[in-house]
């Protein structure tokens, strides 16, 4: 048994069930708990996005804080990528076309989990030279006291995010570019990787902006285009729809190895792409500047919805409509760039191409986020800041351009699974901070007051473990 296949074997011993029936549990739970926040206020957070997106764009541009318009820019860039393209036509393609139902469900549900970790990362978020810095490390080491679980995660999320995620990334677009144009993935990696290395090492305000510009652009860009295609297919849209839902409990097995299987890959795939639980959004939860933990969690919410009831079921009706997700040999984004071929004609490859340039390239950039946040925690030395660097945004990116599509994916699965089995331990322990949070805006919206404010005295007990929120 080689690497491959061992690592493939385990992530099928860890994922069969037991994570899978915690993702959902906690996701239930905190629905629950939260009085169905995701649903009962999405306008909400809709109006939140807009108001910071219009301040963002109106403002001081002079100011090093991060606003939480670019916070959402740069967790949709990580979350918008790979797993919208590349991840629903393999999950499509291995467990059917009901992975897509699961997928659904494991964002609606999930959302809350996303409002919980991103509110936590926001009360417990720490000053920094340029802005904030907080995230699942952060709040387990300050409201667990538990440094060692604290550190344990740093490294995780350092080896999935930083490192392997990446490559994932990197090897989509290489296959991407030479599916549409020929070119050589050892050329195209050589290019990421210098391009890569030069928007690192500017900072999170250089990743931010760039992301701020990328994300709405590709992501506006890529469902017009979805929407044009299910248009001109709109009698096929209802047939799309029932083969989902049948194959979803196993009805109508139209490809894929079974009801275990189709649940398996639509919730892993789901989670790759919106991270929801996974705890990496909260890491850029926490540098934005708002007034109420709240405000942030709603927005990454959001951004839950986005991705995936959005943008991947762009990616799904293409492929269904299209109808190749059942011929052989075709997986990943060849799947993707196929249909859309099969769509719009010859053009479709190279549409597809240019996009996961824009998707997987923003989230390279937003995925060495996580890892540097999580290394500052662990260390304050520039020279393992330095190291960290080069192997994230140059090792890695030239791994992903050689290595094979499945060493890619099974790594990723792997510390995938590792990460989130972590931070979901914690928020379910740290929790009733975020839900007496909630209560505390939801009052003050009761109260006629627009902008809820927040200040750390709410939690005397563990007030001093709070650093800001003066």
């Amino acid at each position: 048994m080689d690497i491959n296949e061992w690592i493939t074997a385990v992530n099928d011993a860890i994922w069969g069930y037991v994570l899978i029936a915690a993702l959902v549990g906690c996701g239930v739970w905190f629905t629950v708990k939260t009085r169905f926040v995701q649903f009962r206020m999405l306008f909400e957070m809709i109006r939140l996005l807009t108001e910071t997106a219009a301040d963002t764009m109106t403002g001081d541009r002079k100011t090093k804080h991060i606003s939480p318009f670019q916070a959402f820019a740069v967790s949709v860039a990580t979350r918008v990528g790979t797993g919208n393209l590349a991840g629903v036509a393999a999950a499509i393609a291995i467990g059917g076309p009901g992975s897509v139902f699961w997928m659904w469900v494991i964002a609606l549900i999930g959302a809350a989990t996303a409002f919980v970790e991103s509110t936590l990362a926001q009360l417990f978020k720490q000053p920094h030279s340029d802005s904030f810095i907080g995230g699942p490390a952060y709040y387990i080491q300050k409201g667990l006291h538990k440094r060692w679980m604290a550190v344990m995660f740093a490294v995780f999320i350092t080896l999935q995010f930083g490192l392997s995620n990446i490559s994932v990334q990197s090897s989509t677009i290489c296959s991407a570019m030479h599916e549409a144009f020929g070119w050589s993935p050892v050329w195209v990696g050589v290019v990421l990787t210098v391009t890569a290395l030069f928007i690192v090492f500017g900072g999170i305000q250089r990743i931010a902006k760039v992301s701020a510009v990328l994300v709405p652009i590709m992501a506006v860009g890529y469902v017009v285009l979805a929407l044009v295609v299910m248009v001109m297919n709109i009698q096929l849209i209802p047939h799309v729809m029932k083969i989902i839902v049948l194959d979803a409990f196993g009805v109508d097995q139209v490809a894929g190895g079974g009801i275990g299987a189709t649940i398996m890959y639509g919730v892993k795939r789901g989670l790759f792409s919106n991270e929801a639980g996974e705890g990496s959004a909260p890491n850029v939860a926490a540098t934005a500047q708002t007034s109420h933990p709240v405000k942030q969690g709603l927005i990454q919410a959001l951004g839950v919805f986005t991705d995936t009831l959005l943008v991947c079921s762009c990616t799904a009706f293409i492929i269904l409509i299209s109808g190749l997700y059942t011929t052989p040999g075709l997986n990943g984004i060849e799947l993707t760039q196929n249909a859309l071929q099969a769509e719009v004609g010859s053009l479709g490859p190279v549409f597809v191409a240019l996009a996961i340039l824009l998707f997987a390239f923003s989230s390279i950039i937003g995925n060495y986020y996580y890892g540097e946040a999580n290394i500052r925690f662990i260390t304050k030395k520039p020279a393992v800041m330095t190291v960290y660097r080069i192997l994230s945004a140059g090792g890695m990116v030239m791994f992903g351009a050689l290595a094979t599509f499945e060493l890619v994916w099974n790594l990723v699965d792997f510390f995938m699974a590792l990460l989130t089995a972590c931070n979901l331990v914690a928020i379910v322990l740290l929790g009733r901070y975020a839900f007496r949070l909630l209560d505390d805006y939801r009052e003050q919206k009761r109260r006629g007051i627009r902008d809820p404010s927040f200040h750390r005295s709410l939690f005397p007990e563990i007030e001093q473990d709070i650093d800001c929120w003066e």
